[in-house]
C-alpha cells in the first residue's frame, strides 16, 4: 500500500510542479511499483505508436518490472494514468527497453547545436557496428519491421564517435533513400521513438563516412 500511495501522491501533484525531481521520483516510485492494466493489448496512442494503457491503482497487481519486460520484445510503449485528460507519464518504446538493458531511466541528451553532426577533414573517430547492449538483436529485428511498413529495407547503420564517450547512431541516407531535407526531421522523430532518449540520432550519406552495416 505504502508504494500506491508514493506514486498516488506523485500523480496527484499539479502540472505546476512537475519538474525535473517530480520525474526522478515518480520513475524511481515506478520502478519498485505496480500497475493496473486497462487492457492486454496495444493501443493507438494520439502520435500513432502504439501503446498499453495502464494506471495507478489499489488494486494494482502487475509489477512494472514485468510489464517493461513484455513491451520490451514487442516494440510497444506505456502510457500512465490514460484516462485523464493528461496522462501521468508516457514511455515511448525507447525509454522501456533501454531501462530493461541499462537498468534506469536516461535524462534526455542535449540536442547537437544546429542539429548536425560536422566531422571536419582530419578529425579522428571511432566508429564500428553497434554492440548488442547498445542496440539489441530484438530492438534491430523491431526496427527492421518499421522500417519495412514504410516500403524500406535493407536500412544500414553506424555508431561513432570522437572522444570514445559519446557516441551517435547514425543511419544511412543512402539506404533511406536520400529522402528530401523537408521529410528528415519527421524520419529522425521516428526513429527516435524506438530508442533511449539519451540516444544521439543522425541521418547521413554515406560517403566520406567508414562503412556503414546492416541494421
Amino acid at each position: 500500500m505504502a508504494r500506491y500511495l508514493n506514486l498516488t501522491n506523485l500523480c496527484s501533484q499539479p502540472e505546476s510542479l512537475r519538474d525535473l525531481e517530480w520525474e526522478r521520483a515518480f520513475l524511481q516510485a515506478l520502478i519498485d511499483g505496480t500497475l493496473a492494466l486497462e487492457n492486454k493489448e496495444a493501443q493507438q496512442g494520439p502520435d500513432g505508436w502504439p501503446y498499453l494503457f495502464a494506471r495507478v491503482s489499489p488494486t494494482a497487481d502487475e509489477p512494472f518490472l514485468r510489464i517493461a519486460d513484455w513491451l520490451s520484445n514487442r516494440g510497444i510503449g506505456l502510457v500512465i494514468n490514460a484516462h485523464k485528460d493528461m496522462p501521468d507519464y508516457v514511455f515511448p518504446y525507447g525509454m522501456i527497453w533501454g531501462f530493461k538493458e541499462y537498468g534506469q531511466f536516461f535524462e534526455a541528451s542535449a540536442a547537437p547545436e544546429g542539429d548536425k553532426i560536422v566531422f571536419e577533414k582530419g578529425d579522428k573517430v571511432i566508429a564500428g557496428p553497434p554492440t548488442e547492449q547498445y542496440l539489441p538483436i530484438y530492438v534491430r529485428e523491431i526496427l527492421r519491421e518499421f522500417f519495412s511498413s514504410q516500403g524500406v529495407d535493407d536500412i544500414k547503420i553506424l555508431v561513432i564517435s570522437k572522444d570514445k564517450e559519446n557516441y551517435d547512431l547514425v543511419f544511412s541516407l543512402d539506404s533511406l533513400g536520400t529522402p528530401p531535407e523537408h521529410e528528415r526531421n519527421a524520419i529522425l522523430e521516428a526513429i527516435a521513438w524506438f530508442l533511449p532518449n539519451h540516444y544521439s540520432v543522425v541521418l547521413a550519406d554515406e560517403q566520406g563516412l567508414p562503412n556503414f552495416f546492416p541494421l
